[in-house]
């Protein structure tokens, strides 16, 4: 699998969850700055949007066993 199909998958998923601009805003953060450390609100924005996406999967599939 190449570097390309490895991105085109988490951007797939990325995708799915609702998530993915916020993740593009950590990336255009990081390469602006060059420190994600500088970027910390942008990474827990991502992260709650993350956080909720799962906590939503949990429940739709928590009947399913």
């Amino acid at each position: 699998m190449s570097a390309a199909s490895d991105q085109d998958q988490v951007e797939l998923m990325l995708k799915k969850t609702g998530c993915i601009e916020l993740h593009y805003k950590v990336q255009e953060c990081i390469a602006e700055t060059g420190d994600w450390r500088a970027c910390q609100d942008k990474v827990k924005e991502f992260r709650a949007c993350m956080q909720k996406y799962v906590e939503q999967q949990t429940q739709k599939y928590a009947h399913v066993k």
